[in-house]
């Protein structure tokens, strides 16, 4: 049975449809077209995306900060004690508590993201997060292993909603080819929670004794409430979707502010406009075979990212000698190189107009420093590939992203778009948690293998799209052809 959202406020609506026929004149998606506008300067308007940034991709990059955080201090926790303590060197019992969390992560996502759209950005993300500080907490009290299980299950579906939402809601907010920056800063803002955990959990680890309890417990305990308090503020600070932000975000933008926004996403793709959700059409959607391709893509980069992050202070300690303090804080370094190649690419991929070669070139420099971790002599050398593998794989997740996100349209499919996509990642995630082995130090060579496979399927992917995507854009270009149900609609290569 289908189901209806709420309809958009029609005053937005009628200040959208002023000033048709100019929109008709200038129908291509060039920037003089998207620049245009009846009653706003570009200077003005430049002013009004700002704000937007300020507001949406500050308050998203901060609690998505978090999310990682609190994602990836299992490895920070298991060097400091917590590996001995409930006795995780036993087996498979460390990989186990890492996978289990995307079990739930994975299943959950889809009707998360439908229930962002239903609920609201604002109290559905805003509420997870504070949800999951709570849980996170918890992970601070274990005594046996097997607690830790239903606690990050548990973690996983709260999890499952935030990341594909915020992909979601800040793909409504800004045209194709403005969308690459603006995922790389939200996605940088996470990788400097990457490169920061480690030096924040060294110094939660100096808690270590107080009330009793160890340092890796108080590594969990703290975080999560900060989680908690970043949760509470999120509610505040988060923005709602364009068509209704004016009535839900206090200081933030006025109603002719959000019909200007709406106006220039319906010149770039017009998909401004909220359709009335129907299950069996939202499903339908997994009909589209390239849509699989950019969830490929996705697995393939969270495999080998997740697979830094879950083992990296470990492969440091283990596999190449460092002590646990130098383990916990060379962590940083790679993470900050990684954010800047990411932003360094995606402003030249929105400059020009291109994703794909970006998507190669990037999967290029993880297969440069693949070999570098794994058959290096030199702890130097092997570090430094490590920088080369960071780089690449977070990089590529905004471009990934923004490839994805400029080839398709509409609300409901931009929103199955967002779980499949992310939904693969928490596949990516499950293989990430089991590429490195402990049995496989110092070098860790298996991992290391299905780290080349991922970036050698990456460029395979993108090669066959690009094909692809240039004979149906000569078709379009010819009159042929409509892609995605808008006439003139090409695909970005």
């Amino acid at each position: 049975m289908a189901t209806h959202s709420s309809s958009p406020d029609t005053s937005v609506y009628d200040k959208v449809t002023e000033a048709k026929h100019v929109d008709e004149a200038l129908s291509d998606n060039s920037k003089e077209a998207l620049d245009y506008d009846p009653e706003y300067t570009p200077a003005e308007q430049k002013k009004i995306i700002h704000r937007v940034d300020m507001r949406l991709i500050s308050t998203c990059g901060i609690l998505y900060c978090i999310s990682l955080m609190d994602r990836t201090n299992l490895s920070a926790a298991a060097i400091a004690g917590m590996n001995v303590e409930l006795r995780l060197n036993v087996g498979f019992r460390y990989s186990t508590i890492a996978l289990v969390f995307f079990i739930t992560y994975v299943l959950f996502q889809p009707p998360m993201t439908v229930l962002c759209r239903k609920i609201g950005p604002r109290p559905f993300l805003a509420g997870i997060c504070f949800a999951w500080g709570g849980v996170m907490i918890g992970f601070g009290f274990p005594t046996q292993w097997t607690s830790m299980i239903p606690l990050r299950l548990i973690l996983g579906v709260l999890e499952a909603g935030f990341f594909p939402g915020c992909v979601y809601l800040i793909s409504t907010w800004y045209v194709r080819y403005d969308l690459q920056k603006r995922y790389s800063v939200f996605y940088l803002i996470g990788c400097l929670a990457s490169a920061c955990a480690g030096i924040l959990a060294f110094g939660l680890m100096q808690m270590d004794g107080i009330n009793g309890y160890r340092g890796w417990r108080w590594i969990f305990i703290m975080e999560g409430i900060l989680t908690c308090v970043l949760g509470a503020g999120g509610y505040f600070l988060l923005v709602d979707f364009p068509d209704r932000a004016h009535r839900t975000a206090l200081w933030f933008l006025n109603e002719k502010e959000c019909a200007f926004i709406l106006r220039r996403i319906n010149k770039d793709r017009d998909d401004a406009a909220v359709e009335s959700f129907n299950f069996k059409k939202w499903v339908s959607n997994g009909l589209d075979l390239k849509i699989w391709g950019f969830a490929m893509i996705f697995f393939c980069l969270t495999t080998v990212s997740y697979a830094i992050a879950y083992f990296l202070p470990i492969i440091l300690r283990n596999g190449m000698g460092f002590s646990v303090g130098a383990s916990q804080c060379l962590v940083a370094p790679p993470y900050a190189f990684a954010g800047i190649v990411m932003f360094g690419t995606a402003w030249l991929a929105d400059k020009y107009r291109v994703r794909g070669p970006i998507l190669i070139g990037n999967a290029v420099l993880g297969l440069i420093g693949l070999p570098m971790m794994g058959y290096a002599s030199s702890s130097g050398v092997r570090y430094l590939g490590v920088f080369f593998v960071t780089a690449s794989a977070n990089a590529n997740i905004p471009a990934c992203m923004a490839y994805q996100a400029n080839n398709i349209r509409g609300q409901w499919k931009r929103a199955f778009c967002s779980a499949t996509l992310v939904g693969f990642g928490g596949i990516g995630g499950i293989s990430g948690s089991l590429v490195f082995r402990s049995q496989d130090a110092p070098t860790y060579r298996p991992g290391i293998f299905a780290a080349i496979a991922c970036n050698l399927l990456i460029i395979v992917i993108v090669i066959c799209n690009t094909i692809y995507f240039r004979a149906a854009n000569k078709k379009v270009d010819r009159g042929e052809k409509v892609l995605e149900g808008l006439p003139g609609f090409k695909y970005t290569i």
